[in-house]
């Protein structure tokens, strides 16, 4: 008779971990697919992060290639689809380019960039408002999104005059704003990957903050909890369902990499590695405090990312794209 319970009692123990698997697998916690999901469209949403300017410069640092004119002299020309940005790493899963960088000039790309610099979240649902005039959305598009850093800056920048507990309510509502155009994209039918903004109190900006205001208290940290309020509230609030949404953890992988600069590939994680009189997106390989460091520094100038930084979350970004059960 105790050997029968015992054996009922093991049934019920693998028919429960069968259902939590196939919940699991549901609500898009598996990693694995029956069928991969291939994108039609890649539209890209957000600020100077994911922006590509119409002569194809990123907000970040810029590749060129040297040629010899008839003169003898070398000249460098920018050449966009190198040192990609992280929505192109994305769109290239798929062998997608932006119109803003063509070289090829592949007839109607099928990624589309809405992002503008200095994009704020209230800019999100003007830009998410442009794509459905200029068309809407279809299936099988995959939405990129990245956007709050600006928030989380401008926001910064009314300390002390507000107090902290407010400027984190404030910072928590705009990423509540944010996932409501998150869970806004699906209604419209469109596979969503958002970011969480990078932790702005990693930035040379926020530790020149630190130096600069030394007995009031710890700047760079107090970025970083704003950064954390907004980040928390997007996340809680957006339809974290894999079939629709793929999160990427772009304030995680910062501090990753911050941590242990040498797993990733880096060599410096606290310094802007434009020169200051080439600003972004006129930063490039011939204005570079160390000539071909790019790819080694985190971060391209005091906020934004370098290609360094650029990689490792479109990285994130091309991951999920691949393993969500879309």
């Amino acid at each position: 008779m105790s050997l029968s319970r015992n054996a009922a009692r093991r049934c019920r123990h693998v028919l429960a971990a069968v259902v939590a698997v196939a919940a699991l697998a549901a609500c898009g916690g598996g990693t694995s697919q029956f069928e991969a999901f291939i994108a039609g469209r890649v539209i890209a949403f957000g600020d100077e992060t994911t922006a590509i300017t119409a002569g194809g410069k990123k907000y970040s640092t810029n590749a060129t290639v040297a040629s010899t004119d008839a003169s003898g002299e070398t000249v460098y020309t920018p050449d966009c689809l190198s040192q990609p940005n992280w929505v192109q790493s994305l769109a290239g899963v798929y062998g997608f380019v932006f119109a803003e960088c063509n070289p090829g000039n592949v007839e109607a790309p099928q990624a589309i960039m809405r992002a503008t610099p200095g994009a704020r979240v209230a800019d999100i649902q003007v830009q998410v408002d442009a794509q459905l005039a200029g068309g809407g959305f279809r299936d099988k598009d995959l939405v990129a999104l990245l956007a709050g850093a600006n928030d989380i800056i401008e926001l910064y920048q009314q300390f002390p005059g507000r107090s902290e507990t407010d400027l984190l309510a404030e910072a928590g509502q705009r990423g509540r704003l944010l996932a409501q155009q998150v869970n806004r994209l699906v209604e419209y039918g469109a596979k969503v990957i958002i970011s969480t903004v990078p932790d702005m109190g990693l930035t040379p900006y926020a530790l020149k903050q630190r130096l600069e205001f030394v007995g009031s208290g710890d700047r760079a940290a107090l970025l970083s909890r704003l950064t954390t309020a907004f980040n928390e509230q997007l996340g809680v609030n957006i339809l974290l369902d894999g079939r629709f949404v793929g999160l990427v953890q772009a304030d995680l992988r910062t501090q990753a990499m911050v941590r242990s600069p040498g797993s990733f590939g880096l060599v410096n994680v606290t310094n802007a590695v434009c020169v200051e009189t080439a600003p972004l997106p006129d930063c490039d390989d011939q204005t570079l405090v160390q000539p071909g460091a790019a790819g080694v520094f985190m971060w391209a100038d005091d906020l934004r990312l370098a290609y360094g930084g650029q990689l490792q979350i479109g990285n994130l970004a091309a991951d999920r794209a691949r393993r969500n059960p879309f």
